[in-house]
């Protein structure tokens, strides 16, 4: 102890030191859990995954499964996953005839042989007779009354119109055609170059047919979608694909709805990619392979290749498929509800330090707005916390320093 001021200065240097060591410790502690992050590692998602069959979001409880790809699952969401109006509607046929519906015009034109009849005089044989459908599907022809014609073809109409006159005109004959096509028209809206109502012929027509007649679409066809609805159903396709595959080239039918929207098809590149954000297709397909190389590879000093993720809200019948109507069922008791369109949030895995996953990525398809995300490799967070440690120990060594001095 000193004589002059009575401080123990050993005693006060140890305990100098010890609070130094408290905070350096505390500090260190801080840095760890302060560690610069950009998105979860591999292990946390898979193990997320398998902690209790379902990856868990506390904050929003959003709950989905994680699925490694292989060969089935690959050959799964293309043949399921891929949008298709025959397998929604049918691919249809040309049908019979058409039939006439309330709100055509017909003409009819009904024909004498004799020169003083009910339809003919001495200077012609025949009189037309404009007919609108009316709302209750007849139609008034004169010393005939009502007909109704809604649900006839033409020629049925024309053989009853002939029969009810045998016993009133003088050898009649008639011909029916059609002069206004109300009943049989479809609606064509969005991106053409003539959007409105576009009647249908009397030959059975193509979607590609009455898109045609709408002018056709004003955006490149691999990001131009093409929506149908009928009656209480819908479905939506590219409309690169109605060009590439004939079986996706329906026939329409009367009261369609058809709806063209350009939406260019992207997919988002997250993590320990070169190319970070949203990247578009330029084609009407895209593999993962393909949009591996779009985002330009993965960092070759930060990324984990056993940390390659998918994330998508997938239909539900690709779902099943998947993973199995049981495990897709204990899914939805644990909360997993869908997006409101009938899809449901699932990740796909693929394993980049397998050899197989090269072969099996150039099957599995990229939806448009895929997220998909290349982990860093867990040794990163170390070497980050060592950098972190390196700048920040200077000024606490140096204080330790002064303290053993003082």
């Amino acid at each position: 102890m000193s004589e002059t001021t009575g401080i123990d200065i050993p005693g006060t240097r140890r305990l100098a030191r010890s609070l130094m060591r408290f905070a350096t410790g505390a500090a260190l502690l801080t840095l760890a859990s302060c560690v610069p992050s950009d998105g979860p590692l591999t292990r946390r998602v898979v193990e997320a995954g398998a902690a209790d069959g379902a990856y868990r979001i506390p904050q929003t409880r959003t709950i989905f499964d994680v699925v490694t790809i292989d060969q089935r699952v690959a050959n799964g969401v293309t043949t399921h996953g891929t949008p298709s109006l025959a397998r929604t509607f049918g691919f249809g046929s040309a049908g019979g005839a058409p039939v006439i519906g309330v709100g055509d015009r017909l003409e009819v034109t009904i024909f004498e042989a004799g020169p003083d009849g009910l339809f003919s005089t001495t200077d012609r044989k025949s009189t037309t007779i404009p007919v609108v459908v009316q709302p209750d599907g007849h139609g008034q022809i004169p010393y005939v009354g009502a007909v109704r014609f809604a649900g006839m073809t033409l020629a049925t109409a024309r053989t009853t119109i002939v029969d009810a006159l045998k016993s009133k005109a003088v050898e009649p004959d008639a011909i029916v055609t059609l002069a206004g096509n109300e009943s049989r028209n479809v609606a064509v809206q969005g991106e053409v170059n003539k959007a409105g109502m576009i009647p249908l012929g009397l030959n059975a027509e193509h979607l590609s047919e009455i898109l045609a007649r709408a002018g056709g679409a004003t955006k490149a066809p691999y990001d131009t979608y093409v929506t149908l609805k009928r009656g209480g159903r819908q479905g939506t396709v590219l409309l690169q694909t109605i060009v590439d595959n004939p079986k996706e080239d329906v026939f329409v039918r009367p009261a369609d709805q058809i709806y063209v929207t350009h939406d260019p098809q992207t997919f988002s590149a997250l993590g320990q990619t070169e190319r970070v954000g949203k990247v578009p297709f330029n084609t009407s397909s895209l593999s993962l392979i393909e949009a591996a190389a779009l985002a330009g590879g993965g960092n070759l000093t930060t990324a984990d290749p056993k940390g390659y993720f998918i994330f998508r809200y997938e239909n539900e019948s690709v779902y099943r498929h998947v993973v199995g109507d049981k495990r897709f069922r204990d899914l939805l008791a644990k909360g997993m509800t869908s997006d409101g369109q009938g899809r449901y949030p699932i990740i796909y895995r693929l394993d980049l330090g397998d050899p197989q996953s090269f072969i099996v990525a150039q099957s599995f398809p990229v939806r448009n707005r895929d997220v998909i995300y290349l982990s860093r490799h867990p040794a990163t967070d170390f070497s980050r916390f060592v950098s972190i440690i390196t700048g920040t120990l200077a000024p606490v060594t140096s204080a330790t320093r002064t303290v053993q001095t003082f």
